[in-house]
């Protein structure tokens, strides 16, 4: 159970480092880290996690990643269920702990919580049907990055912090339109907090991911298979 308690720990960090710095930080009056400080800190938690327990789990933190790996055949299939539900579970113990700590200040109130959506609840206002591009697009370069970055001819020692600087530049890229998930489990952790609409948009933070990570996976599998 090494692997899956490594996975719960590294998820439960992105969604405590990454939305805690958009519920906390991000619109701090004056002092506020804005989008491109959200975007930093999601890449940050993957680059420290990366080096804490790729080694153990190869820090997957994403049922996408996973799937992906998966697909592309760098991944058993037999750990797929096991870290898909360590990874749940973590973000929302993430989820949870971030709550804790903004409602303890006074007047607070949860809002959007960082959840993730489309239309009425995308920042920007974007359409269902642009949401599902980009969180199709965006994790299926997420998973190129990634079946790159670890590949046995990439080099070596930087899979961490190129993986973590292509989350920061997909966030760069896709808050606006979605609050930025290509990570089902941090899509489902922020909805079970705020419930209603969340709940009901969360399908497409499941599907458009896990079809953007299948199709990398094919795709990198037939541009550079790894023995």
């Amino acid at each position: 159970m090494k692997k899956q308690l490594a996975e719960f720990i590294g998820t439960l960090w992105l969604v405590l480092g990454g939305c805690g710095s958009a519920v906390l930080a991000a619109a701090y009056p004056e002092l506020g880290i804005g989008f491109a400080g959200v975007a930093l800190a999601f890449g940050l938690t993957v680059v420290t996690m990366a080096y804490a327990i790729g080694h153990i789990s190869g820090c997957h933190l994403n049922p996408a990643v996973s799937i992906g790996l998966w697909m592309g055949g760098r991944f058993d299939k037999k750990d797929l269920l096991s870290y898909i539900i360590a990874q749940v579970l973590g973000a929302i113990a993430g989820a949870g702990i971030l709550c804790l700590i903004a409602t303890g200040k006074s007047g607070f109130e949860l809002g959007g919580f960082a959840a993730n959506g489309y239309g009425e609840h995308s920042p920007g206002g974007y359409s269902m049907v642009s949401a599902l591009i980009t969180e199709l697009v965006m994790t299926f370069m997420f998973l190129l990055i990634i079946l790159g970055a670890t590949h046995s001819k990439a080099p070596k020692g930087m899979a961490g912090l190129t993986i973590g600087l292509g989350l920061t530049l997909i966030h760069l890229i896709s808050i606006p339109v979605t609050n930025t998930s290509v990570n089902p489990a941090r899509s489902t952790s922020q909805a079970l907090f705020v419930g209603d609409w969340a709940v009901g948009q969360l399908w497409l933070f499941w599907v458009a991911p896990i079809i953007g990570a299948i199709l990398a996976g094919l795709v990198y599998k037939y541009l550079s298979p790894e023995d």
